[in-house]
């Protein structure tokens, strides 16, 4: 597999990219914030009161398919481009998506935008904490906005649904790697999101997306990727589809297959919002 480059603008970027790139007229910053109840953050508040130079903010929860009862499902493409057209985002802009805690929900925006077939489309590595941490700009002014032309295409290889992982599991041809962490794959912490079982899908392997990063919240290199899968006993060989709570931080999973130069995969949208919650589909403990 291609081994992966320090900085590549289809994958992830080094605050010092964004920072000599910044002034770019193509280039469009986005504030994909976004975190638990519990965690006790208010994304939107926090990049009123500071983010980079130029950024919009990217409502997770809005601008998603509200028609579904599961959270921040992928949106119509109709929807995406719509909302982007005003943010100002178009065809042939270089995107740039961070978020405030390092490298968390920015992957779930740069997939959307693949899922939408756009391929110009990077994380902020380390996000607004490295960036800070780096001695780079923050504003809080609100960027001025002008409508651009934006065409989307949905990929429909890029996800799945319950039917199709169903499927996969019983048929073992795919590697379903959950991200979540080790107690609530095993079933002995409870789901923050009430009414769903503990456990996780028969025959998924575990990665928690944090394996994936270095402690000051940047991602991994190639050989620690590596590593991490091959150390959750994961089959890079096979076609894998990832999954976690509500399809947010299954998107790291997705950026470091990409990173190792593996093209083969889909994130599974409904998750275990989807899955915990349907009796009649199995659930493995331990």
């Amino acid at each position: 597999m291609a081994a992966p480059l320090d900085s590549d603008p289809k994958t992830l970027v080094s605050t010092d990219w964004l920072a000599r790139n910044l002034a770019s007229p193509d280039i469009r910053v986005i504030d994909a914030s976004w975190y638990l109840p519990e965690d006790g953050r208010d994304p939107k508040a926090e990049y009123n009161a500071a983010h980079i130079p130029g950024a919009r903010f990217f409502d997770i929860d809005e601008i998603a398919d509200t028609r579904s009862d599961l959270p921040h499902m992928a949106p119509p493409p109709e929807k995406f481009m719509s909302r982007m057209r005003k943010m100002g985002v178009g065809d042939g802009h270089q995107v740039v998506v961070y978020d405030g805690a390092g490298i968390y929900s920015a992957p779930r925006v740069w997939w959307l935008f693949r899922l939408m077939g756009k391929t110009d489309v990077a994380v902020l590595d380390g996000g607004l904490p490295r960036w800070r941490a780096a001695g780079h700009p923050i504003e809080d002014m609100p960027p001025v906005l002008r409508e651009r032309h934006l065409t989307a295409r949905r990929q429909a290889h890029l996800v799945r649904d319950v039917t199709q992982v169903a499927a996969a599991m019983k048929l073992g041809d795919h590697e379903i790697v959950d991200a979540r962490g080790a107690e609530r794959f095993q079933g002995q912490a409870p789901e923050p999101r009430a009414g769903l079982r503990s456990g996780h899908i028969p025959g998924s392997k575990n990665l928690h997306y944090r394996a994936l990063l270095n402690a000051d919240g940047t991602m991994k290199d190639g050989a620690g990727l590596a590593a991490a899968f091959d150390a959750a006993g994961i089959d890079r060989d096979k076609p894998v589809i990832t999954t976690c709570g509500s399809g947010v931080t299954a998107a790291i999973v997705n950026l470091a297959l990409e990173r190792l130069g593996q093209r083969d995969h889909a994130l599974y949208d409904g998750s275990w919002a989807e899955w915990g919650r349907f009796e009649q589909l199995p659930v493995a403990t331990g």
